[in-house]
């Protein structure tokens, strides 16, 4: 899950170098952490947060064919 939000991530800002994704993993989930430039958290999050929102629900798709839960989060 981590590498499929990576790819996506890094199509979307400027500085693709400094994307960083950290898997946490549970019993029954997996939370995704996902890190970008602050330039670039804007690209990441979208208006009205579409953007982010879309990332969760490519990786949620992605996550149920496998019976897990995925948390996406976007930090600083």
């Amino acid at each position: 899950m981590g590498e499929l939000v990576k790819i996506i991530a890094q199509a979307l800002v400027d500085h693709p170098e400094e994307v960083q994704v950290n898997e946490i993993e549970g019993t029954q989930s997996v939370i995704v952490e996902l890190k970008v430039a602050p330039e670039d958290m804007g690209k990441v999050i979208g208006k009205q947060g579409r953007i982010a929102k879309a990332i969760r629900t490519v990786v949620k798709a992605a996550a149920t064919r496998e019976n897990k839960r995925v948390v996406v989060e976007i930090i600083q």
